[in-house]
């Protein structure tokens, strides 16, 4: 873990690049915490599920009741034979479709998980140093328990990633291939087609690199932008910082914990008081022609329950004053 000192900073961006969720610009405090170098790995998280015999959430049979809350009202109910073990996955397309139907370039596999992440027929071998994607908000909390960790706020997350330049573009300045050199595993640098389209010229289907691949950020991070998306410990509400910038009225917000729910009308696949919790980074799939998320002040939501191919996470530890503070918060 590295140290990470804590301080004043300007979260959110105003940038040209930056989404409504970003907006505005609002000074906050954080206190010192420890976080995680990398993403937690595959080898990691082999050996929480072998010393405890954890089941994620994608090796479980699916609840209907947990998976209806993300759904219009009016939605039938699911055949119980559908009700099967899997996770989303990536799978592009062959040719260049319009950007507003996710359903194009996702699917639910039956059978995918963090050990198989795209699938039954694929598996992680040789992947040990890579993050462990395939788990849930939920998958991420038992985790940390065992390591007596916890997921870090939005607001840690995003004074980490900056790595201690104040409103800098990326984690590791304002160009985003400084003299030429790649700084993250995002699309733009590892395919040579538009997204979602996969060219098997290129590569074939992208995916994770090892953690720590790039160099690091100002406090020693690494892959806090781009790999693999992570998950934070707050709800998740599209105007939360224009909400916080109302109510605190130009004031220093300490140490803040997100929204006490969740609301996201701008999510194509769900309904606006969906659960949802942020994850923040980026990952492997962001491009200039779709989200453009490889930025520190980028935020998502995404349903806690929903594993996916390209969602890890990473962990924080407070020192003993702090730990009292956000007891309530884990």
């Amino acid at each position: 873990m590295m140290w990470i000192p804590g301080g004043e900073f300007q979260m959110g961006s105003d940038h040209r690049l930056a989404q409504p969720n970003e907006r505005p610009m609002h000074r906050v405090r954080v206190h010192g915490f420890w976080m995680d170098r990398t993403h937690v790995t595959n080898a990691q998280f082999r050996s929480f599920v072998e010393a405890t015999g954890y089941i994620t959430t994608a090796e479980r049979k699916q609840d209907w009741d947990t998976l209806r809350v993300q759904l219009p009202p009016d939605t039938p109910r699911l055949p119980d034979e559908s009700l099967v073990p899997g996770a989303m996955v990536f799978v592009g397309t062959k040719e260049p479709v319009r950007l507003d139907e996710v359903a194009q370039w996702w699917r639910f596999v039956p059978g995918a998980n963090w050990q198989h992440p795209r699938g039954p027929e694929s598996d992680i071998e040789g992947k040990d140093d890579h993050p462990v994607v395939q788990v849930s908000y939920e998958d991420a909390r038992a985790y940390a328990r065992w390591v007596h960790k916890r997921l870090p706020t939005e607001a840690e997350w995003e004074f980490a990633a900056r790595g201690g330049l104040e409103q800098a573009t990326y984690a590791w300045g304002d160009s985003l291939r400084p003299n030429g050199q790649s700084m993250a595993n995002v699309w733009d640098l590892s395919q040579q087609t538009r997204f979602p389209v996969v060219s098997f010229k290129a590569g074939g289907a992208v995916g994770t690199m090892r953690v720590g691949s790039f160099p690091p950020n100002g406090y020693g991070l690494v892959d806090m932008t781009g790999n693999a998306w992570q998950w934070t410990a707050d709800w998740y509400r599209v105007d939360y910082f224009a909400r916080q910038a109302r109510e605190h009225s130009g004031e220093v917000i300490v140490d803040p914990t997100g929204p006490d729910d969740s609301w996201d009308p701008t999510d194509q696949t769900s309904i606006p008081q969906a659960p949802r919790r942020t994850i923040r980074g980026g990952s492997f799939l962001c491009s200039v022609d779709y989200c453009l998320s490889y930025r520190p002040s980028a935020r998502r939501g995404n349903d806690p329950f929903n594993p996916m191919s390209h969602v890890g996470f990473r962990l924080v530890k407070d020192e003993p004053a702090t730990q009292a503070r956000l007891a309530n918060h884990r």
